[in-house]
């Protein structure tokens, strides 16, 4: 089962190891026809930026515009590292899994797995939760005492049964999403992607980490990844900060933890602001809703391997019943939480303070401090127990204020 996923997510490469040696330097990877370095920036830009940066606003109005960015600004310099921890440790295996199954054997790879599954489960929710946002408004829930935005169904065609949140996101999962996850080969999504958007196909790698080997993969010069992803955080770090700060000049104290629901016809004091805006709006929400199958598709591959490993099961691809009830099922479960918590904020909070920084910035870090091939310095160990230390540390409080908040 992993060969056949390998073949359809990853790039061709071949390794210059001797496969008996374990002593060699970092995997050298070959490729015919690589992608160019610009492209190669384009993709882990387009991997760390996602619906995430939505909530950008919000966060400087928590925080304050200089600590905001601050936050930023350290955050993208410990993303760096731990991408070098990555690449540098890199001997044997290609794959971030490969790196934790050879530090800490199945165990590794295993909770990798897991944060992984959750952390794609709750982008696919919010994905859901913004498109409902969009199309019908933030559902009449108010945040922290403010009023609610109307969506685009209300403003477009007045106050109707089937504008609501649950029927608008409903009527999506059944006939967009459904046609869409039911397709077994991620090539096929890439066509049917590339026949409405230029750019979803892009966000395959929909997480930095996970992506930064099959990205080093395409590229022409391996060895250039290192300054392709310094240069992608550089664009990250001002691109988040344009969008927070002109989210929250704009809106101050009234920005919505989803900016686009702040977009609505009060704030349009024109026609064309109006039109403007809307079709800013809705053309957020149709990329999101081509997206959405491509996230789906290494999540359902994940649970499928964790509940029906091989040989014991066949593959999925294979199993016609198997692949539509795991796929229905993960469809529902994204439908039942976008509904009864419609608000990202608590989802971001969630996933920020566990599995991403498990993702993000222990993991890395842990295989450092396991060294198996014996190539850390002094150095990279006390960076590595520094970043688990402070990771460690602000997700409890995190957890911590998530758990008195909702007491």
């Amino acid at each position: 089962m992993a060969e056949e996923i390998s073949s359809l997510l990853l790039p061709k490469s071949i390794s210059a190891r001797n496969e008996k040696d374990c002593t060699t330097l970092p995997v050298v990877f070959v490729e015919g026809n690589g992608s160019s370095y610009s492209g190669v920036v384009f993709n882990v830009t387009t991997s760390i930026i996602g619906g995430g940066i939505m909530s950008i606003p919000a966060t400087l109005q928590v925080l304050g515009i200089v600590p905001a960015l601050m936050l930023i600004v350290i955050v993208a310099i410990f993303s760096e590292i731990s991408a070098d921890f990555l690449l540098r440790f890199t001997v044997r295996n290609t794959t971030y899994a490969g790196l934790m199954r050879e530090s800490f054997a199945l165990a590794g790879s295993f909770l990798l797995q897991i944060c992984v599954i959750i952390t794609n489960l709750g982008c696919l929710i919010i994905y859901l939760i913004v498109i409902g946002d969009v199309l019908s408004g933030t559902g009449g829930k108010l945040e922290q005492g403010r009023s609610a935005h109307m969506g685009i169904l209300l403003e477009w065609f007045g106050t109707h049964w089937w504008y609501s949140r649950k029927f608008s996101m409903l009527f999506i999962i059944v006939f967009v999403m459904l046609p869409l996850v039911l397709l077994k080969r991620i090539e096929s999504l890439r066509q049917e992607n590339d026949r409405k958007t230029p750019t979803s196909q892009r966000f395959i790698f929909f997480e930095a980490f996970h992506g930064i080997h099959p990205i080093r993969a395409e590229l022409n010069k391996p060895s250039d990844m290192t300054s392709a992803i310094r240069i992608s955080l550089v664009i990250c770090i001002a691109i988040y900060s344009v969008v927070g700060i002109s989210g929250y000049q704009l809106f101050g104290d009234s920005t919505m933890s989803d900016i686009l629901s702040n977009f609505d016809e009060n704030f349009s004091s024109s026609t064309n602001t109006w039109i403007l805006t809307d079709i800013l709006r809705l053309s957020y929400a149709i990329h999101l809703m081509l997206v959405f199958p491509i996230l789906n598709f290494p999540l359902r591959v994940n649970i499928d391997e964790l509940f029906f490993p091989t040989p014991k099961w066949p593959p999925l691809s294979t199993h016609q019943a198997r692949f539509v009830l795991i796929t229905c099922f993960l469809l529902l479960i994204v439908y039942v939480a976008a509904v009864v918590i419609p608000n990202i904020w608590y989802f971001f909070q969630f996933i920020g303070s566990t599995t991403s920084l498990c993702v993000a910035f222990i993991f890395p870090c842990a295989i450092v401090l396991r060294d198996y091939h014996g190539v850390a310095t002094r150095r990279d160990k006390v960076l590595a127990v520094l970043m688990i230390t402070l990771a460690v540390v602000a997700s409890s409080i995190a957890i911590f204020s998530d758990v008195i908040t909702i007491i």
